[in-house]
C-alpha cells in the first residue's frame, strides 16, 4: 500500500522559514523524481520544486527560485522542502506526489 505523509506546515510571518517533509512508502522511492505541488484558494495546483531520482538535479517554479531548495535521503524514503524568506503569497497546501501517488497535504500559511 502506498502512503505519502506530507509534515512541517504552519503559520509563519512573512520573512520567515519552514521545512516541509514527505515520507513515502510503498513504492521505490529511489526510482522515482519527486515534485512538491501546492494549491492556494481560487488557485490552479501548481508544481513548486522537483528533484530526480539520484537529487542531483533540481527544478523550480520561478516564484520560488532562490527561496526554495528541495531535497531527498533516499535512505530514508524523504523528501524535503526548505522555504525561506516566505512571502504571503506562499500561502497554501503543499503536496508531495511521485509515480501518480499523492499525499493528503500540509498547509503553510504566509501572514503577519
Amino acid at each position: 500500500q502506498v502512503q505519502i505523509v506530507e509534515s512541517g506546515g504552519g503559520l509563519v510571518q512573512p520573512g520567515g522559514s519552514l521545512r516541509l517533509s514527505c515520507v513515502v512508502s510503498g513504492f521505490t522511492f529511489s526510482r522515482y523524481a519527486m515534485t512538491w505541488y501546492r494549491k492556494a484558494p481560487g488557485k490552479e495546483r501548481e508544481p513548486v520544486a522537483t528533484v530526480s531520482t539520484g537529487g542531483g538535479i533540481t527544478n523550480y517554479a520561478d516564484s520560488v527560485k532562490g527561496r526554495f531548495t528541495i531535497s531527498r535521503d533516499n535512505a530514508k524514503t524523504t523528501v524535503y522542502l526548505q522555504m525561506n524568506n516566505l512571502k504571503p503569497d506562499d500561502t497554501a497546501v503543499y503536496y508531495c506526489s511521485a509515480a501518480g501517488y499523492w499525499g493528503q497535504g500540509t498547509q503553510v500559511t504566509v501572514s503577519s
